[in-house]
């Protein structure tokens, strides 16, 4: 007894190796054009995380198609005689090297994660491996029609791009990239597009490069000595000369300034950027599209369509459309990066300028179309995620996953996605940042003397929690806690209590508070959406056992039903009823605060500059490599405030 009918059969074998072609040339579409749109998402929007499947679900899933559809090709030797007719022999011999294209994968992602990287020898066994299969497959459908010599040249091209790829992810590994960087004291290193003449000539060229490319060129400098901090390496001050530049910029220029750096190292990491931005690599990109250009063309002219099933000739074309427009997505991508752009601006300011200048020209304004287009939208999510306690205490829980909430191991994940939102990072807070970050650099420097270096005082400020500012502000009795996650939670109920208290008395209207009130519970909510999401990225602690017992110890004082009890209760978490519980203290505090002879505009100075201590705090804490981590998951506005406090010098890996 047969399971599947004849006819089924028949259609399979048929469209078995067709559709794995075809899917094959989809989920390349896909990464090259959504695989760098992850940087600009955020990773727990609805739509980020739909990104994040569809992205995944292709970066896992393209090798793994393109491997078996070369199977099923070399394993059809045994039956080409019954099955298949001469024709579709040599197509079949004309389609292996699409393969080993798709099998190079696409300019805008490598890697999904850094992960990746590390597996590059896996990487180069495969391209042993593939390209052997593919040339069987080549060598055994070989025949004298014109077909079979049109597909050389694309065979060749699809050996150089899987190399290349595999190439790619060797210098991204951990170690070869801390290798490769030498020492940070290193005045000219290799891979520097300019050197430090023709970087101070550059910023000297107001008539002939503007603001916008000189901020381009700063943060390629910055960027070449970010990457040692993203090898855990040490920064000598001496060759980091951005703290001159970021202190005569505004707080808009600054922030623009790190964007511009993270998205040069998320290319580094993440994509083809190390090949694809040299001179060889842009010579492979032009020997890739000729090659498929010449191919689409010549079977046009030349193959004679009646000899061929006209499914195969469907398929072929596709095949052969599929990777001249990815050649030139990949070419558009290509033009309007930042990486070109610093090509060009180093052969405007080269001392041979004269000679390449018309040619240049051309490609400057055709590239300063491409770019401004490009740049003019987000360069990462520009969003923090915002976390409320009351919040979660207090609203009803949608019940869009029921069913899925009944799991243990998803109901709390999925509780908790409910309450989140997302606030923008706008211009009011990033000054409020950068002024407080640029405050602190100016009084250690001013401060530095013979006695104390500027590194010991550094050090000395920024182990702060949140301690300076309530005894700068004379509130050093409400130091409360050790723990910093202990501090985050206190903090942030504080600072709710206290919005809660002047937001009554503006009547509702939000638009009266003041601004520091308004950029305190940003960041209040934004550092319990870290302790809670990204924990990885605050100092270890033990803050979600903490929070689930103040949030127990919190549905009773606002007097919640008894029946909204059991989210925590059921888990065995039980209220702090000792004498001084945490949620107790923290009451007091508010009550102290909220006493109006303390003045609303000095308290909420206060608080806001206790958020932006622990916040620079847990900037300076945070491992690079989380950093990175979490590059391709939209950025964190942690990890700009990271970068920003590097140009200030203010990072203990900057000696």
């Amino acid at each position: 007894m047969e399971i599947f009918p004849e006819t089924l059969k028949k259609l399979w074998n048929l469209w078995e190796i067709r559709s794995l072609l075809l899917l094959s040339l989809s989920l390349q579409i896909i990464l090259i054009v959504f695989g760098s749109r992850r940087k600009i998402n955020n990773s727990h929007s609805w739509i980020g995380i739909l990104l994040n499947v569809i992205v995944w679900c292709a970066y896992i899933s393209a090798d793994w198609v393109a491997t078996i559809a070369l199977s099923v090709m070399a394993s059809n030797e045994a039956d080409c005689g019954q099955v298949s007719s001469k024709a579709t022999d040599s197509l079949q011999a004309f389609w292996a090297p699409f393969l080993l294209l798709h099998l190079g994968g696409q300019e805008t992602i490598t890697a999904y994660s850094l992960e990746d990287n590390e597996l590059w020898l896996r990487h180069l066994l495969g391209l042993f491996v593939e390209v052997a299969v593919a040339f069987y497959v080549f060598l055994r459908f070989w025949s004298s029609n014109v077909l079979t010599l049109l597909s050389i040249p694309m065979f060749i091209t699809g050996i150089v791009k899987y190399a290349e790829r595999t190439w790619v992810l060797w210098p991204s590994s951990s170690k070869r990239f801390k290798d490769s960087l030498g020492s940070s004291s290193d005045p000219d290193p290799c891979f520097d597009f300019f050197n430090k003449q023709a970087y101070r000539y550059c910023l000297k060229m107001k008539e002939d490069i503007e603001e916008e490319d000189h901020n381009l060129v700063q943060a390629y400098y910055s960027y070449k000595r970010l990457l040692y901090l993203f090898a855990n390496q040490i920064i000598d001050e001496y060759s980091y000369y951005n703290y001159e530049i970021i202190t005569e910029k505004s707080a808009e220029d600054a922030f623009k300034l790190v964007a511009i750096e993270l998205g040069l190292i998320y290319d580094v990491l993440y994509t083809k950027a190390a090949s694809v931005y040299s001179r060889i690599g842009i010579s492979l990109r032009c020997i890739s599209f000729v090659s498929s250009v010449s191919a689409l063309v010549l079977f046009s002219i030349i193959i004679n369509m009646h000899s061929y099933p006209q499914i195969d000739i469907t398929v072929t074309y596709l095949l052969l459309a599929g990777a001249v427009l990815l050649e030139i997505y990949a070419f558009m991508v290509l033009f309007s990066s930042d990486w070109t752009k610093l090509w060009l601006i180093k052969f405007k300011v080269a001392e041979h300028q004269q000679i390449s200048k018309p040619l240049v020209d051309k490609f400057w304004t055709f590239a300063s179309c491409l770019h401004s287009s490009s740049t003019s939208k987000k360069r990462w999510s520009e969003s923090m995620g915002q976390y409320n306690l009351r919040n979660s205490v207090l609203k009803e829980r949608q019940h869009a996953f029921l069913g899925l909430e009944k799991l243990s191991c998803t109901s709390k994940l999925l509780e908790n996605y409910q309450y989140l939102t997302w606030e923008n990072v706008d211009i009011g807070l990033q000054e409020r940042i950068f002024r407080y970050l640029k405050k602190i650099a100016d009084e250690l420097h001013q401060n530095a003397n013979s006695m104390y270096s500027f590194r010991e005082l550094c050090d000395e400020r920024l182990s702060n929690r949140g301690e300076y500012a309530l005894k700068h502000h004379r509130f050093g009795d409400l130091l409360v806690g050790n723990e910093f996650d202990k501090r985050i939670i206190i903090w942030h109920i504080v600072t709710d209590e206290c919005y809660k208290d002047d937001l009554h008395h503006v009547h509702g209207d939000a638009n009266k508070l003041d601004q520091n009130c308004k950029i305190s519970t940003w960041l209040s909510d934004y550092m319990l959406y870290l302790m809670l999401f990204r924990p990885s990225m605050l100092p270890k602690g033990i803050g979600e056992i903490r929070y689930d017992h103040t949030c127990v110890d919190a549905e009773r004082t606002y007097k919640v039903p008894p029946s909204k009890h059991g989210r925590r209760a059921k888990k065995g978490i039980k209220s702090n009823n000792c004498r001084h519980s945490l949620f107790e203290q923290t009451l007091g505090i508010s009550s102290h605060l909220k006493d109006r002879e303390n003045g609303g505009e000095i308290r909420w100075d206060m608080i806001s500059e206790v958020w932006l201590e622990m916040l620079a705090y847990a900037a300076q804490n945070c491992d690079w490599n989380e950093h990175a981590q979490h590059l391709r998951k939209g950025g964190e506005l942690l990890t700009h405030v990271s970068v920003l406090m590097v140009n200030f010098r203010l990072n203990k890996q900057v000696m």
